[in-house]
């Protein structure tokens, strides 16, 4: 028992640490970008804030297959020293193009989730594998609490010091990871001939049309929530005069919030069979929250707004997750969770590429505070790209409200894994 446990706390602790870094960056990384030397301009900053998960998306199969081929703790390694240079680059960056290094680099090498994931799975037996999952989700809610604030006081100091701290974190995960992570994976598992399982088999058969319904939803509803990770920071700082503190701490309550929602709320929830009515509920008051953020004039009601994403997000991201690893047999659960990983990285990627372009062209150029025409072309620039957010969380409840829950759960197989969406 103390051998399965000792483990467990260990990769806990390895994806807090870099939870908080990535928690510490997406605050601070819009604004940094928008302001000298760099000046970019909306298309660039969306591109930037996506990059990463574009070139995650892209990577990750494959790290996880070097993974299964020559064991998690040196690709883990890799990984977390990769995006150690990646906010490196990021923090020093003078030029456009050294930000965008810094974020590729991070996303090429940004396999730290998915090699956790591997981890897990290797010291506990399938039927725990689920429960042991939810270290991950509470690693990112911490995460998201603490990172925030603490990249938010950094950034009196200087605005490349959040990204400099973020990396020596990196830096200090990974004498942790070479010193007191064992290698989980056994000689045995990696000489183990693969199986051949086509992805077409996935939507086979009469829970095809769940699947992709499934898979269209998350796909959705990540785009259109991505678009606060590039919006959010932006507009606190045009509309209240907040600066990369005062965001990052609004950031560290919607983490928060999302918390009490995941650790508490939900968990009442789902004893329930009611994980389509959930996800539904999710859908709908993320789409709200996003139409009623650019319309809040006072701090008082954008704190009450900026509750219904956390809420929302909190209610539809592990439902989604959960109908894929609960109503999907086992020889297909690997396929189908790594599909959803792969809609959400590409929605994170969508969504704030998409979400910009109603900003001005010379929306980084303007003097600030905004005044006249300025004031009114940002303010209309950021009204249509909530609503455009919001329009796409309503596509997403209305193809939640089209799924057709299997009545029956089947059995999870060895090779099937139950894993958080990240």
């Amino acid at each position: 028992m103390s051998t399965r446990r000792s483990p467990l706390g260990i990769i806990f602790l390895t994806i807090l640490v870099s939870m908080v870094g990535f928690g510490i960056v997406i605050p601070v990384l819009p604004l940094y970008a928008k302001s000298a030397p760099f000046k970019m301009t909306p298309d660039q900053l969306g591109w930037l804030t996506g990059i990463f998960s574009l070139f995650q998306l892209v990577s990750a199969p494959i790290i996880g297959k070097i993974s299964d081929r020559i064991g998690r703790k040196p690709v883990l390694l890799v990984s977390i020293i990769g995006t150690a240079i990646g906010y490196f680059v990021t923090g020093s960056a003078t030029a456009a193009w050294m930000l965008f290094a810094g974020r590729i680099i991070d996303g090429i090498s940004g396999g730290n989730i998915a090699t956790a994931q591997a981890c897990i799975a290797d010291v506990t037996p399938p039927n725990e594998r689920s429960k042991a999952m939810g270290i991950i989700g509470a690693a990112f809610g911490l995460g998201f609490i603490l990172g925030p604030a603490i990249g938010g006081y950094l950034a009196k100091w200087g605005a490349g010091v959040p990204f400099y701290f973020a990396g020596a974190l990196s830096v200090l995960n990974v004498i942790f990871v070479i010193t007191s992570l064992p290698e989980t994976l056994s000689e045995a598992a990696r000489q183990h001939p693969e199986r051949n399982a086509p992805l077409s088999e996935v939507f086979t058969g009469s829970r095809g049309t769940f699947i992709g319904l499934l898979l269209g939803t998350s796909l959705v509803f990540t785009t259109g929530f991505g678009a606060i990770h590039v919006l959010f920071s932006l507009f606190c700082a045009d509309r209240f005069h907040w600066g990369a503190r005062g965001s990052s701490l609004a950031f560290a309550y919607v983490g928060f919030i999302a918390v009490l929602v995941q650790g508490g709320l939900i968990r009442r929830l789902l004893k329930y069979p009611i994980e389509k009515e959930i996800t539904v509920a999710g859908c709908a008051l993320l789409g709200l929250s996003l139409f009623l953020l650019p319309r809040t004039e006072t701090v008082t009601g954008f704190l009450l707004v900026t509750a219904l994403p956390a809420l929302g997000n909190g209610l539809a991201t592990p439902t989604l997750t959960g109908l894929a690893s609960r109503h999907i047999h086992g020889r297909a659960q690997g396929r189908v969770l790594g599909l959803m990983a792969a809609a959400g990285s590409l929605g994170r990627f969508l969504g704030p590429a998409l979400s910009t372009k109603p900003l001005p062209s010379n929306f980084s150029e303007l003097a600030r505070p905004l005044e006249g025409g300025a004031l009114v072309a940002v303010n209309q620039g950021y009204i249509t790209a909530f609503n455009f957010a919001a329009g796409l969380l309503v596509l997403a409840t209305l193809l939640s409200l089209l799924l057709r829950v299997p009545k029956e759960e089947l059995p999870v197989e060895e090779e099937g894994l139950a894993v958080p969406a990240v």
